[in-house]
């Protein structure tokens, strides 16, 4: 169980993570759930919402496996996020709550600076339903170690142009922290649920 991570924002390489997904996988971990602050691009996912990564955008067009040498490298992404995890995760939700999670496109941008309301509009216009700064390297690396993925993305704000309030990092860390309890009670079942399933 790890807490936090690092940014691609922090050093400019999306590596970042590599020595801890291998470790995570040559200790025999074989599932990694991830969980992340997003913007939020749908009007149906307001601040407090978690929503269930189904597939990503990888807007920086970066990668952890830049350098890797062998055919391993080119990893297989078409189920990014494994449907049966996403299934046991719905279930579990409704089991606990009585309504499934919202469904959606994560994408990923460099930061550290906040989106543009131009650049929200692309996102919009490229299917994506949330926005953020990490989740997609893990995700690759992940894939390339052999882990299946499970993503949740908490929104902890309308992105820009789609509400009056000014963004900062202090509003989103105050809004994932207002809305903790709930989304810890939701994550605990939903690792129970696999746990049980697996």
């Amino acid at each position: 169980m790890l807490a936090g991570r690092k940014h691609s924002y922090e050093t400019g390489a999306a590596d970042g993570m590599k020595g801890v997904i291998r470790t995570l996988a040559a200790l025999g971990v074989q599932v990694l759930v991830q969980t992340n602050a997003a913007g939020s691009l749908d009007a149906t996912m307001p601040p407090g919402s978690v929503m269930l990564i189904e597939d990503h955008l990888n807007v920086v067009q970066m990668s952890p496996l830049v350098g890797e040498k062998g055919d391993s490298r080119f990893v297989d992404m078409g189920a990014a996020y494994c449907p049966t995890l996403r299934a046991q995760a719905q279930a579990a939700a409704v089991a606990a709550t009585g309504q499934a999670m919202p469904r959606g496109v994560y994408a990923w941008v460099l930061g550290p600076q906040f989106e543009t309301p131009a650049e929200i509009r692309m996102l919009q216009a490229f299917g994506a339903q949330a926005v953020g700064m990490s989740t997609v390297p893990e995700t690759i690396l992940a894939r390339h170690a052999g882990l299946r993925v499970l993503a949740l993305s908490m929104m902890t704000n309308m992105a820009a142009g789609l509400s009056s309030e000014t963004l900062s990092h202090g509003h989103t860390m105050a809004t994932a922290q207002a809305a903790s309890a709930r989304a810890v009670q939701l994550l605990v079942a939903v690792v129970q649920g696999l746990e049980t399933t697996a």
